[in-house]
């Protein structure tokens, strides 16, 4: 497709509305971004709609633009409910609406009777397109039969189960002329942000509602991650964990290499099998990635070498690879932590109880035992809490226990009160009995245990203060010079803000 060039006009954009009007507020828009949008006719709830949206578009063709008209039935994932007949009718009349691109499913041309695309009235550059919503496919063989039919180009959309499913995906881009590669579902998010850099002839990102599982917004693909700008040169970080779909961590991080003006970007990668994101470390030429729920422990056994202190703690957050592909593990939370409360409280003799025997935990009770603080655990694992005090001094509470003990600071470790389920508290109101509550949760800003403790005139500590800390700490560990805090503060809490009043952003999670 090198009829696209390169750069921004391969970052397509996808206009799929149900009014005509909508449509054509939605291809202006993406013109703002990309001169090339797909066109999804099958979204448009009438043929009137159809026929009214086409005569907008009219006149409008320009030697700097290019349409992909698609009218997709229902057999091939789309929503146009008529026959093939129907759909080539209307692929006829975007032609005459000067599109030069058209998407036809590989179910509708199995139904053609004429032996080449070239004998029907469609747009002359023929996108012929697979989709399987359930997995990823065998490829080979795939792209035989092209050229005869009069087809230009070849996109497979298609369902990742994991991480290796998406590579696969785009080595078949890499390996076909002209090959257009779309992984889909949220575990291949990466691969469709990297999908330009390993040899998709395009990407796609919705103007409004995602059209496919798994895509980012034309916005968040072209500021955020900056897809079309991204080389064999560019460095790949990570942010890995389940669930990770919405972390905060592109955000921070990625604000940073923008304003540093570094080649990097950092992407959210939902990994539920830990070998599986491994084995494909190398292939992309990861830099380094950040660790989250569930995996804090279960990285350090996979890592070459860990500091001192991780190894401690016996949790990491944060994972540099070395050229040689050797992979060292840091904890960063320990310094959030820190940072978070030695602004409100003095902590050495302090009473501290942590809830909660997981890796942040484990980060925040050798924090706090190094500084001379009292601090005590509670959790509903019993035997992780006594191994955890065991390893930190520290002593054990029973939950029964905390109607009637009283500390200076109370920290939650746990995802509860995490959205989607952010109307939930790990304590309940009379549990409350101390000076300080700093929830490790940022999403929402105010949990609802947070909420619980100020109605008591108990002073509050977002989990968003340790994110930052910590998240600047790694930032600073992966590109050895200062990061720029205050930029990366105000685009955290934007996103944080914009959340709350219903705006989409790309935050979720604990990190």
């Amino acid at each position: 497709m090198s009829e696209f060039g390169s750069g921004i006009r391969r970052l397509c954009a996808v206009a799929a509305a149900p009014t005509a009007a909508e449509m054509a507020a939605q291809a202006r828009a993406a013109l703002g971004v990309t001169p090339t949008v797909e066109l999804r006719l099958d979204w448009l709830r009438s043929d009137r709609e159809r026929a009214r949206f086409l005569a907008c578009l009219r006149g409008h063709r320009s030697g700097d633009v290019t349409f992909v008209a698609t009218c997709r039935r229902l057999a091939g994932g789309g929503r146009f409910t008529g026959s093939v007949q129907g759909e080539l009718h209307w692929l006829a009349q975007a032609r005459q609406a000067e599109c030069l691109w058209c998407d036809i499913e590989i179910e509708s041309l199995c139904k053609m009777h004429r032996s080449s695309l070239r004998e029907y009235a469609v747009p002359s550059c023929v996108l012929l397109s697979l989709h399987d919503f359930r997995r990823t496919p065998a490829l080979a063989g795939i792209t035989r039969a092209r050229k005869n039919d009069g087809i230009a180009a070849i996109k497979i959309a298609a369902h990742a189960r994991t991480i290796a499913d998406s590579l696969r995906l785009l080595r078949w881009a890499r390996s076909t002329q002209d090959g257009v590669a779309i992984p889909m579902g949220e575990v291949a998010l990466p691969a469709r942000v990297l999908a330009l850099r390993q040899g998709s002839a395009l990407t796609y990102a919705p103007v409004g509602e995602a059209t496919a599982p798994g895509q980012v917004s034309l916005e968040q693909m072209k500021s955020l991650y900056r897809a079309h700008e991204l080389t064999k040169r560019t460095q790949i970080y990570g942010v890995i964990g389940d669930p990770i779909g919405h972390s905060l961590s592109p955000i921070l991080h990625n604000t940073g290499f923008i304003s540093r003006k570094i080649d990097a970007v950092l992407l959210p990668f939902l990994v539920r099998d830990l070998p599986d994101f491994l084995r494909a470390v190398p292939e992309l030429g990861i830099r380094g990635f950040a660790v989250t729920i569930p995996h804090k422990q279960d990285i350090i056994k996979h890592l070459r070498h860990c500091d001192p202190l991780a190894a401690e703690i016996g949790a990491v957050n944060s994972v540099r690879v070395a050229h040689d592909g050797s992979q060292y593990g840091y904890n960063t939370d320990y310094i959030g932590v820190l940072r978070s409360l030695e602004r409100r409280l003095h902590l050495k003799r302090s009473r501290v109880l942590i809830f909660g025997a997981g890796g942040s935990a484990r980060a925040a009770a050798f924090a706090l035992a190094g500084t001379g603080a009292q601090v005590a655990i509670c959790a509903r694992r019993e035997g992780a809490a006594r191994e955890l005090a065991r390893a930190t001094k520290c002593e054990v509470i029973p939950r029964r226990a905390l109607r009637t003990e009283s500390f200076d600071a109370i920290l939650n470790t746990t995802p509860i009160g995490m959205y989607p389920l952010d109307g939930a508290s790990p304590l309940e109101s009379g549990e409350l009995n101390c000076r300080l509550v700093m929830d490790f949760i940022y999403r929402p800003e105010k949990t609802h245990l947070l909420q619980l403790a100020a109605r008591k005139d108990i002073a509050t500590i977002s989990g968003v203060e340790m994110f930052l800390a910590q998240g600047i700490a790694q930032w600073e560990l992966w590109m050895k010079r200062r990061a720029t805090e205050a930029g990366m503060r105000r685009a955290v809490l934007a996103a944080l803000r914009a959340q709350v009043q219903g705006k989409p952003t790309t935050s979720r999670g604990k990190r």
